[in-house]
């Protein structure tokens, strides 16, 4: 039975994949249903396998070897992951039902759109699957790259020019990423001489530049992850990516840079060496910048989806802080990682439901708008840490901290807690500000309260070992939700502020700007030699036009001489032959 779910799990993604590329050949444009229910089942099977129990498959037949394995990291990570890719397909079908209509119609736009999305969709689900269950290089490898540069359609689905630069930031950052992951896996089974997961987490733990591997690894996965300074294609890509898109490419792709940090460093290994156990000092720095920085620069943008892509790049601060904890202090690992993996699941469901209610907010459902708006601001709240399962994901991350006297970044997490609550509340206000009359389409409101569900009971259903989530006692509570009201006052307090202000609102992406503006200054030079060269290519190419011209005429001039010889060449030949005979008997005297 857990062999039969692998298959599924794999294949079943690329039979919808190949049923789409059917309906574009064999099914006439009037009778496509590109969102069917069988198309929305294409992470069903993986989810169940989740469930299914632990195990273990070796099959040597693929690729240099497979190793696939379902252990206490991988399911969970599979069950929210699916869970949300599910959640998010139902939510597509209720979010391109008029681009449907329209495409059923004969609108060809629409056609090609929802046909690559409906191609790539389970493209992108399937090596998401196939990268969590992987622990071998080679295919996790193939599982990030799949995922990686198929969700490239679901950026630029829109087709416009803020997508196009959106997919343009996303495409770039990606190929740096994977050529970093693969200069990383290369440098670090070379080395050890191994073809998995462990091989290289030994490798870089043993190797002389070890440190070095794990760098390179570390910024790969940290295009995914929004490390600082890699981060700049979230703010691009969420406001032009349609809302499930952003649902799955925040909630369930950016946890793939988090899965391969967990998957490749060696975390909570007590011979550690001092250069790798300072690199993990710097990943703590470095990712409390970004819970920071990400969050005051967040709060100052308009588009409700920019401000959540900055909330993710935050709270992905957090956890990378959190991750460099097993490397700065290995001690606190073993209790600290199913904290941090009930953070992740949580976040993953909680942004998804943020994401798919800025679609709900551009079609209001016919309810009453107080619930509607509470119903929006639930996953914020919970994100937050004050109710549901975001007070116990903080809990379980506090715990460890506080058990092994970490009290400093602790305090720290929760000061970075208040620039996730003043993120969420611009995001909510911005998104009511921006609200639509419409009605929204069942199957989106069906899936966006199923988010809601699940992000607040996440600890209920998440399959984590037994014993290693806890609710936090009566008398931490304060200490968890105190963030929330901070945050909202502060945020009161700014838009009071701002009304009296002219400050211009700086434009998402922010270091890519600086990027753009050094890359071209950089290629100022280029351009020049290239200019220079243009000019070279063009006196050259007049050069040669006269030199041949002068050939030309010449040739012309001595065709021009034919006749003459033509008329002449007898008499010239007997010329030639009294010359010859008179040179031979000149010969024959001496």
């Amino acid at each position: 039975m857990m062999t039969l779910l692998l298959t599924l799990a794999l294949l079943w993604p690329l039979c919808i994949a190949g049923r789409a590329v059917w309906l574009s050949y064999r099914t006439p444009e009037a009778q496509r249903d590109y969102f069917s229910i069988l198309w929305l089942s294409a992470a069903w099977p993986a989810l169940l396998l989740a469930y299914a129990g632990e195990a273990q498959w070796v099959i040597d037949a693929w690729m240099l070897g497979g190793l696939w394995e379902l252990n206490s990291l991988s399911r969970p990570w599979l069950a929210f992951t699916a869970l949300l890719w599910s959640l998010a397909a139902v939510h597509a079908r209720g979010y391109f039902a008029a681009d449907q209509v329209n495409a059923q119609a004969g609108d060809q736009d629409a056609q090609r759109r929802l046909l690559r999305l409906s191609l790539l969709w389970p493209l992108t689900l399937l090596g998401n699957v196939a990268l969590i269950i992987a622990q071998d290089i080679a295919s996790f490898y193939l599982g990030f790259a799949v995922m990686t540069f198929a969700a490239y359609a679901l950026v630029v689905h829109s087709g416009t020019r803020e997508a196009r630069l959106g997919g343009k930031a996303y495409l770039i950052l990606a190929v740096i990423g994977e050529g970093l992951i693969l200069g990383g896996f290369l440098w670090a089974a070379g080395e050890a001489e191994t073809l998995t997961l462990q091989g290289v987490r030994e490798s870089i733990l043993l190797a002389e530049h070890g440190v070095w591997m794990a760098t390179l690894l570390w910024l790969g996965f940290g295009v995914k992850a929004g490390v600082i300074g890699l981060h700049v294609w979230l703010p691009l890509a969420h406001p032009v990516a349609p809302a499930p898109a952003s649902a799955v490419l925040s909630g369930a792709m950016i946890k793939a840079g988090l899965l391969g940090w967990i998957s490749v460093l060696p975390l909570g290994e007590a011979a550690i060496s001092p250069l790798l156990s300072q690199f993990g000092h710097t990943m703590l720095v470095l990712g409390l910048v970004a819970a920071f920085t990400a969050a005051l620069y967040g709060v100052f943008q308009r588009h409700p989806k920019a401000v959540l892509a900055y909330s993710s790049i935050s709270q992905m601060g957090m956890l990378t802080a959190l991750v460099a904890m097993g490397l700065a202090a290995p001690e606190v690992w073993p209790l600290l990682w199913p904290g941090i993996v009930l953070f992740a699941a949580h976040h993953a469901l909680a942004k998804g439901a943020l994401f798919m209610g800025t679609s709900i907010s551009e079609h209001l459902p016919r309810w009453p708008l107080p619930l509607i708006g509470g119903l929006m601001a639930l996953p914020g709240i919970s994100l937050v840490g004050a109710i549901g399962a975001g007070m116990v994901s903080k809990w379980s991350v506090k715990s460890p901290l506080y058990e092994m006297h970490y009290d400093s970044l602790t305090k720290l997490l929760t000061l970075a807690a208040v620039g996730t609550a003043t993120l969420v509340s611009v995001a909510l206000w911005r998104q009511w500000q921006q609200r639509q009359q419409g009605g929204s389409n069942g199957w989106q409101c069906g899936a966006w309260l199923g988010a809601i569900a699940a992000a607040l009971l996440t600890p209920l259903w998440l399959p984590l070992p037994a014993d290693t989530i806890a609710m936090p006692p009566t008398s931490e509570w304060l200490g968890i939700i105190w963030p929330l009201p901070v945050g909202v006052a502060l945020v009161a307090v700014g838009a009071v502020l701002l009304r009296r202000s002219n400050i211009k609102v700086p434009p998402a992406g922010d270091l890519w700007w600086l990027y753009a503006k050094a890359v071209g200054a950089a290629l100022v030079p280029v351009a020049v030699v290239s200019r220079e060269c243009a000019k070279l290519k063009a006196a050259s190419v007049t050069t040669s036009k006269r030199a041949e011209e002068a050939v030309m005429s010449y040739l012309t001039r001595l065709l021009a001489a034919e006749s003459w010889m033509r008329h002449h060449a007898s008499g010239l030949m007997m010329v030639l032959a009294v010359l010859l005979a008179a040179l031979l008997m000149w010969e024959g005297q001496r």
